[in-house]
């Protein structure tokens, strides 16, 4: 059983839509990117949706989303589970982002992009409560899964359901 340790978010303050995960897979923790994992598709449906090359560098891919007004960031500040699995993440374990701070500091954020049943869940249970009302009101869509473990929907089935993030 391990700890795992998000990310910091990577957003400008203008940014409109912010994009939550659960927590970053051991591949994602090792390379220190978002979504390193190569058969993870977000960075293929980010493609898709927004034209920025799933091939370029990280940093590039990165510099696109912040100039799409697209923020990218985790539910879970840290969390202990045994593998990269959402379902192997011990609830008791939880410890939240700051959204509240977050929020204040991007007041422009009108739209949050759940990947996935997890970061939804935990972000209803562990986040929403402790919100301001004005940030309890920030629409909200939950996403299927970019994860290869969600194979139900094909590649094609998930960049349609993530077009409700488009403006």
């Amino acid at each position: 059983m391990t700890t795992a340790q998000g990310f910091p978010p990577v957003a400008r303050q203008d940014a409109h839509v912010l994009i939550l995960g659960s927590m970053p897979g051991k591949a994602s923790l090792a390379a220190q990117q978002y979504y390193a994992f190569p058969r993870n598709a977000f960075w293929r449906i980010i493609e898709a949706l927004y034209g920025i090359q799933a091939d370029q560098p990280y940093a590039q891919r990165l510099v696109g989303l912040l100039q799409q007004q697209i923020a990218l960031w985790d539910v879970l500040q840290t969390c202990r589970r045994a593998s990269s699995l959402d379902a192997d993440i011990i609830e008791a374990s939880i410890v939240p982002n700051d959204f509240a701070a977050f929020f204040k500091a991007h007041p422009t954020i009108t739209r949050i992009g759940f990947n996935g049943a997890k970061a939804a869940d935990a972000y209803k249970k562990h986040v929403w409560p402790r919100l301001a009302e004005n940030q309890k009101e920030i629409q909200s869509l939950r996403l299927p899964s970019t994860s290869p473990a969600h194979a139900s929907l094909n590649l094609g089935d998930k960049i349609e359901a993530w077009r409700g993030l488009v403006f």
